[in-house]
C-alpha cells in the first residue's frame, strides 16, 4: 500500500519534487477555516493502515502549528499507521535556554508538543546551539539533515572559482564543511577591535583570491545585516560580485530587497518558498524518506 504525503501549505513546489522522487502519493484533504476562524480538517483518502507524511514549512509557524496538529491527530484517529513530519525549516529552536528571568524555554516545549502528536521528524539544518542533537529534546525519531552537499553541488554547477567565506567566527565550521564539499578554498572574516567604535574586518590571505568569487554562507538569513556588512568588507578588500547563500531565507520585512539593492546575489534553498530559491532539497529529503526514521519507528 503506497505511502501518502499531505502538504500543509499552498507552496507545493517542494511537495511536487518529493512526490516525483519517492514512492509517496499526494494525499487529498480539505483544510479551511470556519467563519469564526477555527480550523476544519477533512481527509479524502482511506488512510487506515497506511504510512503518512506531512510536509509543513514552519516559517512564521504560529498560524500553521494548530492545523498541523489537528491534521496529525485526524490521520491517527482515522487509522493511519504512522504519521511523520517533514519540516525543512524547523521553528522554535533558538530559545534553547532561559536567557532572562521569567522566560520560557520554548524549544523544549515545542519539541514536547510535536513529539506528542507525530511519530517521526525530518528537518534540515535546524538551529542547533546549546541543543546538540534533536533527540535531546524530541522523544520521537528525529533526523537533522544538512544542506552542505546540495550547496556544494550548486557551487560546482554555477560558480567559477568560488571562495567560501564565513561572515563571523561562529560560521567557521559551516564554511569549512561547504568549502571542503565543493572542493574550493574557504576563509572566515577576522575582526580586530582597536577601540569601542573601531572594529576592522579583514579577509585572511585576500591577495591569493583576487580572481575568485566570494560566497558568503550561513544557515539562516533573517535581517541580512550580517551578510550585508560582510559583503561591504569584501568589496573594500577588493573582492567583487559577492554571492550570499542561506539555507533558510526567513527574510524579515524588506531584507531581501535591501540585499539585492546593495548589489549582492542572494541564493537560498527551497526550505522556505521564495524567488531566491535555487538549491533543491528534494533529493536530500527523498533519500532520507527511503531509509530514515519513517521506516524505523514501529
Amino acid at each position: 500500500m503506497s505511502r501518502l504525503l499531505y502538504t500543509l501549505s499552498a507552496e507545493d513546489g517542494l511537495s511536487r519534487d518529493l512526490l516525483a522522487a519517492t514512492d509517496y502519493q499526494a494525499g487529498r484533504m480539505e483544510l479551511r477555516n470556519f467563519p469564526d476562524g477555527e480550523s476544519y480538517v477533512r481527509i479524502l483518502d482511506d488512510v487506515k493502515g497506511r504510512d503518512v507524511a506531512i510536509l509543513c514549512q514552519l516559517h512564521r509557524p504560529d498560524t500553521k502549528v494548530l492545523p498541523l496538529l489537528l491534521l496529525a491527530d485526524t490521520l491517527h484517529d482515522l487509522g493511519a499507521s504512522k504519521v511523520g513530519l517533514i519540516a525543512p525549516y524547523l521553528s522554535y529552536m533558538r530559545q534553547d535556554k532561559r536567557f532572562r528571568e521569567g522566560e520560557g524555554v520554548s524549544s523544549h516545549y515545542f519539541a514536547r508538543l510535536i513529539s506528542q502528536h507525530l511519530d517521526w521528524l525530518i528537518a534540515v539544518d535546524p538551529h542547533l546551539h546549546r541543543i546538540h542533537a534533536l533527540d535531546e529534546v524530541y522523544t520521537v525519531p528525529a533526523v537533522a539533515l544538512t544542506a552542505v552537499e546540495p550547496i556544494a553541488h550548486w557551487l560546482r554547477e554555477h560558480v567559477e572559482k568560488p571562495l567560501v567565506i564565513g561572515p563571523d567566527s561562529e560560521s567557521e565550521q559551516w564554511a569549512a564543511r561547504v568549502g571542503e564539499a565543493a572542493g574550493c578554498p574557504w576563509e572566515v572574516l577576522s575582526k580586530q577591535r582597536f577601540g569601542d567604535r573601531d572594529v576592522r574586518v579583514s579577509v585572511p590571505h585576500v591577495d591569493q583570491y583576487r580572481d575568485h568569487t566570494p560566497v558568503l554562507v550561513d544557515d539562516i538569513i533573517s535581517t541580512g545585516k550580517t551578510m550585508l556588512q560582510a559583503a561591504s568588507h569584501l568589496h573594500e578588500a577588493g573582492l567583487q560580485g559577492t554571492i550570499c547563500i542561506g539555507v533558510h531565507g526567513i527574510f524579515a520585512d524588506g531584507a531581501l530587497e535591501e540585499m539585492r539593492a546593495a548589489g549582492v546575489r542572494v541564493v537560498t534553498s527551497n526550505s522556505i518558498p521564495d524567488d531566491s530559491n535555487e538549491i533543491d532539497l528534494a533529493p536530500l529529503i527523498a533519500r532520507e524518506l527511503a531509509s530514515g526514521p519513517c521506516l524505523e519507528c514501529d
